[in-house]
């Protein structure tokens, strides 16, 4: 029996070296706090009444560590039994205690109210039973105070975890002995009441450095530089989360490699992006993502909620989004797929995506350059507010450099012209690639399509050509009855501004929101860009394709000439502006 006397930032470990728990959190209001309950009462519906009649309670976070287990499936059974808010009808009983579970890193049970699972009454037992996988010899239980439920009833003081037995058997035939160097029981079937102690936070550091050294060498070094690290999930975890990566699940698959929708233990609903073994270059990007995706935060981003890395398993976890893509919901294949975007929608996307644009170029931490902006890489939520994904490719940039001269990477279509022939780098790249976004949003199909004769095969030839011929409003998706037709002018306006030849023509991501928001005027353009005028564009297909499968540093773009743009006072658009709207899609 462990009568060990704690406190509110203590630790113990069993002398069988096999079992640990710690301990932090200061009950208020109690002048003499015990972080450990004793009772007399019989329980009549177990087999073993005696290890309910003492519990170990906490006023924050108990800890609970099983070391030295050979790895391995496990069936862990949690026990508890509320000896302390009674069940009588007097006002001390509408006492709540409530807490969280969490083993292995992941929540198992949220808001665990042990009277409320034992149907109202006190002295009852209540069972949980879990099946986990270790990985790396230890199993980790973490019992957390929210701050929900009651403090004070039927005293002060009177919250967090409570629990009265943890044990942990294998789901397998142990091929190694069970047996501690110091101690000839056999601890096969391992039962620990409350005569485990509390591990402190050292102890708790001290055991995820011995773990971290038994990683692989090289699953050390790839987080190392990560200044905010993010959660670390587990492979089992995300392998159940996904029905073992059931095809049934998948979402999609890009470069990177497939993509699955998952549900965590505690509900919520993943995407679990997974890269390809195969995959040299989507090592690097996969910590780039996790370096630029960690450090940020916006309404119109999408959220990491972690990552994993297991030998040769590296996965992202990000939060689900329901409508998917863009570029599906413009133009998918199928019905299913494609949604029915009316106009209001459409403008508000157009609007979402600017301003998460705007974030990641002038208002966060970092400067970052997305480099891969383009409709695939747009997701829709349940609302149909976009979120900003797939951060592989994004570069960070000082503030002080005109532009960084870098290897050309993105999607044939979307880039600039200065970036696909010289590899300069600003936050222009994203204004350009922005501008082919409006207007396939507008236009409700993509920036090329074979299918298409003559100036409509391109998107961007096309709008030009509507756009001389005052007929700018033939460029609207036909499956759009209804819309605002100075709205759409606007947006088409915009669009050719952002895809101007000259960077310093091109917008910021600001002034595009203020435009969007109508706040300041959008110019004219006159004249088409130098690339559309100096390329005859029924040779492009093959020149593309060159580009594409080489990784030439070449486009198709030519930035000869320039495009005038008249209209209002002279303005230097290319500048940011500060507005304190910028942040209300946020």
């Amino acid at each position: 029996m462990d009568n060990q006397t704690l406190s509110p930032a203590t630790y113990f470990v069993s002398d069988t070296k096999r079992w640990g728990v710690s301990n932090v959190g200061l009950f208020t209001g109690s002048n003499n706090p015990h972080y450990k309950s004793s009772i007399s009462n019989q329980f009549t519906n177990i087999v073993d009444p005696e290890l309910f009649q003492t519990a170990r309670i906490s006023a924050s976070s108990l800890r609970y560590y099983g070391l030295g287990l050979e790895n391995g499936f496990y069936n862990i059974t949690l026990q508890f039994a509320e000896i302390t808010i009674l069940d009588n009808s007097e006002w001390k009983s509408l006492g709540r205690r409530i807490f969280d579970i969490y083993i292995q890193g992941s929540l198992v049970l949220k808001d665990f109210d042990i009277k409320r699972e034992a149907g109202g009454i006190s002295f009852s037992a209540v069972q949980k039973k879990f099946r986990i996988e270790v990985l790396e010899n230890y199993v980790e239980i973490h019992l957390f105070w929210a701050g929900k439920g009651t403090c004070c009833i039927p005293a002060q003081g009177t919250y967090g975890p409570l629990i009265s037995a943890i044990s942990a058997i294998p789901d397998f035939t142990p091929t190694v002995s069970n047996k501690p160097p110091s101690s000839k029981r056999n601890n096969v079937g391992v039962i620990v009441g409350t005569v485990v102690g509390v591990v402190s936070f050292l102890f708790v550091l001290a055991i995820f450095y011995i773990i971290r050294k038994r990683k692989h060498h090289d699953d050390n070094e790839e987080l190392l530089d990560i200044d905010t690290k993010p959660y670390i999930f587990n492979y089992s975890e995300l392998k159940n989360a996904t029905d073992d990566f059931n095809l049934d699940n998948k979402l999609g698959e890009g470069g990177f490699g497939p993509v699955y929708k998952g549900t965590l233990n505690d509900g919520r609903v993943i995407a679990v992006k997974q890269l390809s073994v195969q995959s040299n270059q989507g090592k690097s990007q996969f910590i780039t993502e996790i370096a630029i995706i960690s450090t940020v935060q916006h309404r119109n981003l999408v959220k990491l909620h972690g990552c994993c890395i297991e030998r040769n398993k590296r996965l992202l976890v990000y939060e689900y989004l329901e409508n998917r893509s863009l570029d599906k919901a413009l133009f998918g294949m199928n019905d299913r797929i494609c949604l029915n975007l009316n106009w209001s929608t459409r403008y508000d996307i157009c609007l979402g995506v600017a301003r998460g644009l705007t974030y990641l170029h002038e208002e966060s931490r970092v400067r970052i350059v997305h480099r891969d902006v383009k409709s695939s890489n747009i997701l829709l939520d349940h609302e149909h507010i976009p979120k900003i994904s797939d951060f592989g490719l994004a570069k960070l940039y000082d503030d002080k450099m005109t532009h960084i001269s870098t290897r050309v990477a993105g999607t044939i279509g979307y880039l600039a012209p200065e970036y696909a022939m010289r590899g300069h780098l600003t936050e222009k790249v994203d204004v350009f690639s922005f501008g082919v976004v409006l207007l396939e949003i507008v236009s409700g199909r993509s920036n090329s399509d074979s299918s298409l004769e003559g100036d409509k095969m391109y998107l961007l030839e096309w709008a030009w050509h509507l756009h001389e011929n005052n007929n700018v409003l033939d460029l609207v998706d036909p499956r759009l009855s209804d819309f605002n037709e100075e709205e759409v002018k606007q947006v088409v306006r915009i669009g050719l501004m952002c895809t101007q030849t000259s960077p310093t023509l091109r917008p910021s991501m600001s002034r595009v929101v203020a435009m969007l928001l109508g706040d300041i005027e959008v110019n004219t353009v006159t004249s088409r860009p130098g690339y559309l005028t100096d390329w005859k564009f029924d040779d492009v297909t093959s020149f593309m394709t060159e580009v594409a499968t080489k990784g030439s540093n070449t486009s198709f773009f030519n930035s000869s000439a320039s495009t005038s743009i008249v209209g209002g006072a002279k303005i230097d658009d290319s500048q940011p502006i500060l507005r304190e709207n910028l942040s209300g899609g946020r």
